[in-house]
């Protein structure tokens, strides 16, 4: 597979928690770090994603914001 991002980082899935329309996939990276996603449940579900798995995080934003108080 090849893909314009830059950002592409293994990890292991964690948890998988369906709604009725979204699904929240929570993956584990290497030391312990977790990145939670937010994706269609049809797409969670054609990736027969499941705790355990091995998936890739692929991050591409136009934009990083960052904010103090």
């Amino acid at each position: 597979m090849k893909i314009s991002a830059r950002n592409v980082l293994q990890g292991t899935v964690k948890t998988v928690t369906h709604g009725a329309v979204n699904t929240e996939v929570t993956v584990e990276l290497s030391g312990g770090t977790e990145i939670v996603a937010i994706i269609t449940k049809r797409s969670a579900e054609t990736l027969g994603l499941s705790s355990g798995g091995s998936v890739m995080c692929v991050i591409k934003a136009s934009n990083v914001m960052i904010a103090t108080e």
